[in-house]
This record gives structure tokens, C-alpha cells and sequence, in this order.
């Protein structure tokens, strides 16, 4: 599988507005400074195409990006859990991202970020159980790899997994700086599509 095109498709501010492009979305999910923006401009080799910032809490809205000309789409998700903003935004985000999560037709799969630096917060639980719940397919993805020894993301992969009960080998590595699991992720997008083709 190769990412040869990406384009930003639309901003929505509210679930009601979700749109249905007639393909198959793959949303990206994950508290706030995981690396999500960072994270799908490494996946499809564009610098810029999703906005990153030093601040948590920067998307807040579900942004549509179309891959390889209707291939697919990928749905960046508001972070969730930032700590510096009102209630009512948060309540806000929840709503988004819950809406969306249900209120997509064409949703066939979540990638939940995790810094691997840490353990899953309760939020992170709270959103695998969530899926769990209503069977939503999903994929756990640790980002910021290279801030750590690979000695050490093993004993985190350990972590995480028993966080969400998972099996190790379900926890995906990724590093968008050192440039590192591009090739897993896009063997297991293309996974996903061939099961849902």
C-alpha cells in the first residue's frame, strides 16, 4: 500500500454535519498532544496538510482528508481530555466525537493514539471501552517512539496493553520524527480496506 496523494476535504464543527464522501473513513483519535496532526502528515509524506501546534487542544473540529483520489478518507478527531479549556467545550468535543464515532456510515476503523512515554489515561480507557461497547473496530498506535530506547517501548508496549487489556502484539510503534512504522500502518490500512472492499 502507497499514500501518493492526500487532500484536505472540509472542516466540520458539529456531528450533525458529519459528511458521507461514499468511502471508507478511518478516524484518528487521541487525547489532546498525542501527536494526531503530526501523525497523519507522516502517514500520507505531507508536512503540512494537517495543522500541528506546540498547543494541546488545537483540533477542534472533524477534519476530512481524502486519500489516493477516494481510495479512502482519514477523519482527525478533536483531542480529547486537554485540561486548560471550559466545560462546554469539552462537552462540546465529546459531543463531536461520540456523533461522529456513531453517526458515521462509513467509519471501518479508529487508530486511538497513545504516547508511549505513558501509561493510558482514563480517558484512553474510557474510549476503548466505549468502543468495545458498540463494536467499533479500532487499532492502538503509540507515537513519540523515539523518545525512547527500543528496550524501553517494549516494556511500555507491556504497559499499555495491560491498561487497555490487550495483547502486546496489538500496540502498533510509530514515531513521526525518526521517520519509524510508516510501513506497518499502511500494511494494516490496507488490511482494513481489503476487508471491507
Amino acid at each position: 500500500m502507497e499514500i501518493k496523494q492526500c487532500r484536505f476535504v472540509t472542516s466540520v464543527a458539529n456531528s450533525k454535519n458529519i459528511a458521507d464522501y461514499g468511502m471508507p473513513e478511518i478516524a484518528i483519535a487521541g487525547k489532546s498532544n498525542v501527536g494526531k496532526s503530526s501523525f497523519i502528515n507522516f502517514i500520507v509524506n505531507n508536512k503540512s496538510i494537517a495543522k500541528t501546534s506546540s498547543t494541546p487542544g488545537k483540533t477542534r473540529l472533524l477534519n476530512y482528508f481524502e486519500i489516493n483520489k477516494g481510495q479512502f478518507m482519514f477523519v482527525d478527531l478533536p483531542g480529547y481530555g486537554y485540561a486548560k479549556v471550559s466545560g462546554e467545550v469539552k462537552d462540546s468535543w465529546d459531543d463531536m466525537i461520540g456523533g461522529y464515532l456513531l453517526g458515521s456510515k462509513r467509519l471501518v476503523n479508529v487508530f486511538l493514539l497513545v504516547d508511549v512515554r505513558h501509561e493510558p489515561t482514563a480517558l484512553d480507557k474510557q474510549m476503548v471501552a466505549y468502543m468495545h461497547h458498540y463494536q467499533i473496530p479500532f487499532t492502538v498506535i503509540a507515537t513519540k517512539c523515539d523518545k525512547l530506547s527500543r528496550q524501553a517501548c517494549m516494556k511500555q508496549r507491556g504497559i499499555i496493553a495491560s491498561a487497555l487489556c490487550l495483547g502486546d502484539e496489538n500496540i502498533m510503534f510509530v514515531s513521526s520524527h525518526a521517520k519509524t512504522g510508516k510501513e506497518d500502518v499502511l500494511s494494516r490500512i490496507e488490511n482494513i480496506l481489503n476487508i471491507y472492499a
